[in-house]
């Protein structure tokens, strides 16, 4: 059967990961790639309505974290791009630029779309900043950022333009930088793994594979379905570069005009959507977290002709309760059959499904379905909300289960590059011995990419490792061990 011809009940995530996702895409109604712009994607309301509650996750863990929310504008003037040497070098392949306006006629300056925003909020904070009393500084945005992704786009994945979170903080030493960046690794871990449920591993990125202009990069990778792994968030020590760059300066308790030290904080919400329906979807179709579901409880009454309005009823006022009670309940009563229905909205991942009929009514009971387990229970319906609130973080802790349980057996060790490319190609992660992470390493790092395919990671920092041996490229003694696979 060709891909054309597919629908998701045809393909076995596991077996055809791509078109699985292409269709899910599509199926779902999650993104509409007909827009005419490579890279660039609508989202309809099923996605949107995740991402959203996604971005409300963030933004509750931030602003209790003590960060306050600005918005900037899209556009950066060409000189404030260029004012950080490195930045704009390792940004400037990906960058949209406006030129004319109107008939034709020239700005006076070039004006990029913002590919991330440090030139464009740095400036700002060189004014905003003028006291040791105004430290720290936490602020974040929620915004679209652009970039000429020179790689294939695919919806939410890899795309020319994504949703995200950036906080950019300013304080007075680096210590307090520092402390931030371990900050920002916690709330990834509160936001992606204990509400997305989306096991990661921790890194700092090589030399090599910084932030542009930065110190150190600390990134969350998670493995997907067909053995490659995507960065989630990614968190930046800027140590004082770009207040150099850009005069942020305070003036200390001596009175003294003193360089601040900064971070910054990304996580692309489009992308970890992306990342979360491709990890916990199956061959049926999508399976949410009940946290982030646009509907956590779907309604579907069970009747014959003369039942209709008993059993309509009787949904109805288990849907307001259920509202009432904070949960997102939607009650259809569209004329599909049952078992549509059941199809239907377990391809769109709602995590729990109610049926009611004349036989609960009498018992006034109720049959739950969970997605996860695709297991159906009779409940009272006195104790309907209580169980609803249980079973909801049961599917939340079974996804993230199921989820982590790819991750066993997932890191083998190499000492080869032919055994480091078996691995890639069985759908694993290389752990190697290493020379070093700093920039003397990257011509092993090219002959890895260039012999096995794979990318190196970086350090692990959430477990404790300690280098043994010789490097697997270069035969010097290895000063780190790094992960390599193939990744989005």
């Amino acid at each position: 059967m060709s891909s054309e011809n597919k629908t998701i009940f045809d393909i076995d995530k596991e077996k055809d990961f791509p078109d699985w996702f292409g269709e899910i895409c599509k199926v779902a109604d999650l993104a509409d790639i007909r827009y005419g712009v490579k890279g660039f994607t609508p989202f309809p309301p099923w996605s949107l309505m995740s991402m959203n509650l996604m971005f409300n996750v963030l933004e509750e863990v931030l602003q209790r974290k003590g960060h306050l929310p600005m918005l900037f504008p899209t556009v950066i003037p060409e000189s404030n791009l260029t004012k950080e040497a490195q930045h704009v070098e390792g940004f400037t392949p990906q960058v949209f630029w406006i030129e004319n306006i109107g008939d034709g006629e020239k700005l006076e300056e070039k004006l990029a779309l913002r590919p991330t925003s440090e030139t464009a909020i740095y400036p700002m904070y060189s004014l905003w900043v003028r006291s040791w009393r105004d430290l720290p500084l936490k602020r974040y945005q929620r915004c679209s950022v652009f970039r000429s992704e020179i790689k294939s786009t695919r919806p939410f994945l890899r795309g020319r333009e994504f949703l995200w979170i950036e906080s950019h903080n300013v304080f007075a030493t680096h210590e307090e930088a520092k402390a931030q960046v371990m900050e920002d690794l916690e709330t990834t871990k509160e936001a992606v793994t204990d509400s997305f449920c989306l096991p990661v591993m921790v890194f700092r990125r090589t030399q090599w594979d910084k932030f542009p202009g930065g110190l150190n990069t600390y990134a969350a990778d998670t493995l997907m379905p067909d053995g490659k792994v995507i960065q989630l968030p990614s968190t930046h020590d800027l140590g004082d570069n770009f207040a150099k760059a850009f005069d942020v300066k305070y003036l200390n308790e001596g009175n003294e005009a003193t360089y601040a030290f900064q971070t910054c904080y990304g996580p692309a919400v489009s992308r970890i959507y992306g990342a979360m329906i491709s990890v916990h979807g199956d061959n049926k179709g999508l399976r949410l977290p009940f946290g982030i579901a646009p509907y956590q409880v779907v309604i579907i009454p069970i009747f014959k002709g003369q039942d209709a309005e008993t059993v309509t009823k009787y949904c109805k006022d288990i849907e307001q309760k259920l509202k009432k009670a904070g949960f997102r309940t939607h009650l259809d009563v569209s004329d599909a059959t049952p078992g549509w229905k059941y199809n239907f909205w377990e391809m769109k991942g709602v995590p729990i499904r109610l049926e009611a009929g004349m036989r609960d009514i009498k018992q006034e009971k109720v049959v739950l379905f969970r997605r996860d387990t695709m297991k159906r229970t009779s409940l009272e319906l006195k104790n309907l909300k209580k169980q609803v609130a249980a079973i909801g973080k049961e599917i939340d802790a079974s996804l993230l289960k199921m989820a982590e349980s790819r991750f066993e057996g997932l890191i083998v060790d190499a000492d080869t590059l032919s055994a480091v490319t078996d691995a890639l190609e069985k759908g694993k992660v290389a752990r190697i011995p290493f020379c070093t992470t700093e920039m003397e390493g990257l011509p092993c790092a090219e002959e890895v990419k260039d012999r096995t395919g794979g990318e190196i990671r970086g350090t692990r920092i959430d477990i404790d490792e300690k280098p043994e041996g010789v490097c697997t490229v270069c035969g010097k003694v290895a000063e780190a061990v790094v992960y390599v696979a193939r990744s989005y």
